[in-house]
């Protein structure tokens, strides 16, 4: 078996589901496996807690970009303060990306482009070009994609180029 060396990988911490989630993460990216399960043993066991045979970690690769997955008990969270951006070139990719990491996700954490998966883990379904339009913060073409993109909890390609370039409809309508 390939070990992948990766100078800086994630580590995600799920109480229990590290096989489940790495598996539907697996199955939404191209070009993405499981590459290895660890299984806790009985050493440790007044530390961990941790069933002998049950999953430890679970390694995985997303579009060539390595993941440790790790069952450690309830004990930590995911928050918003990290987050995975998927940068997609075109709106069917960001179409395809937030409804696969959106479902069964927290729908109330949806908000500019960002997601909360069914896991908790925040991810940003954006377009690869975002940073084009917010250049010049002072700019009125970025004051007014900006103001669009505050309206949206989807990104909308068009939509936002259209805000920065002044050329949108008359009647706003947000994307969902």
């Amino acid at each position: 078996m390939a070990t992948i060396t990766q100078r800086l990988s994630p580590c995600l911490w799920f109480d229990d589901q590290a096989e489940e989630a790495a598996h539907f993460y697996v199955g939404i990216f191209k070009n993405s496996r499981i590459t290895t399960i660890t299984r806790y043993g009985t050493a440790g066991f007044d530390v961990h807690h941790r069933p002998a045979g049950s999953v430890m970690t679970v390694g995985f690769v997303l579009d060539g970009q390595s993941f440790t997955a790790l069952n450690g008990g309830p004990a930590f969270k995911f928050n918003e303060a990290i987050s995975f951006e998927v940068n997609c070139a075109t709106q069917d990719e960001i179409d395809y990306y937030w409804e696969k990491l959106s479902a069964g996700g927290d729908p109330k954490a949806q908000q500019c482009g960002w997601l909360k998966d069914r896991y908790g883990l925040s991810w940003q379904v954006v377009p690869s070009n975002i940073a084009d339009l917010f250049v010049d913060e002072e700019s009125e073409g970025a004051q007014r994609a900006m103001e669009a993109m505050l309206k949206m909890k989807k990104l909308d390609i068009a939509e936002l180029r259209r805000a920065h370039d002044g050329t949108m409809a008359s009647s706003r309508q947000t994307r969902k």
